[in-house]
């Protein structure tokens, strides 16, 4: 079975059980605003979290792309994702995070840019992209690029204090990327390293670098087979696949 196909579940039966019983994932609305912020203000610092006006901006701007699962228990918000669709080569131009959000959308473009992913538990990823990847499909989407902090860096650093950025983005461990973060993505399918951007976001582990990084959506080379299916096939082909890995 293609390696790609492993985006349409998460890594274990228990972990598939565990997302489908705790996390449930469908389409923001002005209505979760009080949540969102809550999250932000959570997972990132003052100059880093959304303020309300630009997370209501991102819902009214692309309110298909702007997705968050909740507790099936509690209704709490565990984990939000905004996207937005750019130019192909976007990334030619785009040096900071504000140059990618800024960057000028395309009603009929394959690419798009994730401006945010905050989470505060894993089941509510691993719903958040369960709950995406069918429409990616069903609307045409091939790639997502998104920029990755690499909070490892400034450790690194201490200790390599001549060393090049792009050595430690690059070095592997396991086959896999030494910082944690890039880890992280890599483990969901963002495994092309676009480039390496100086100042790209304030972070202080990161020594405000950041890496733009790209995923392809899985399965997206049939795109023209997708576009003539109901979404709920979609949906239902994904599963399948997804049981016999």
């Amino acid at each position: 079975m293609d390696r790609a196909l492993r985006f349409f579940a998460p890594p274990s039966a228990p972990a598939r059980l565990a997302s489908a019983v705790r996390a449930q994932a469908r389409l923001l609305t002005p209505g979760d605003l009080s949540a969102l912020l809550e999250l932000e203000h959570e997972k990132w610092n003052a100059v880093q979290a959304a303020s309300r006006a630009q997370l209501l901006a991102r819902i009214e701007a692309h309110p298909e792309l702007a997705i968050g699962a909740f507790c099936v228990h509690t209704g709490k918000l565990l984990a939000s994702l905004f996207l937005k669709p750019v130019p192909d080569d976007f990334d030619r131009n785009a040096d900071t995070w504000q140059a990618c959000v800024a960057a000028a959308p395309l009603s009929d473009s394959r690419s798009l840019f994730g401006i945010s992913l905050s989470s505060r538990d894993a089941a509510g990823v691993d719903a958040l992209f369960a709950f995406f990847w069918p429409r990616a499909l069903a609307r045409g989407w091939r790639y997502i690029y998104l920029g990755s902090p690499v909070p490892g860096l400034r450790a690194w650093r201490r200790h390599h204090p001549h060393g090049n950025v792009e050595d430690y983005v690059y070095r592997r461990q396991g086959g896999r990327p030494l910082d944690p973060q890039l880890r992280y993505y890599h483990r969901r399918g963002f495994t092309k390293i676009v480039g390496v951007k100086r100042d790209y976001f304030p972070h202080e582990r990161s020594l405000d670098y950041g890496v733009l990084l790209r995923c392809t959506v899985p399965l997206s080379l049939l795109a023209p087979v997708w576009r003539r299916l109901p979404a709920a096939w979609i949906t239902g082909v994904t599963h399948t696949f997804a049981s016999f890995l």
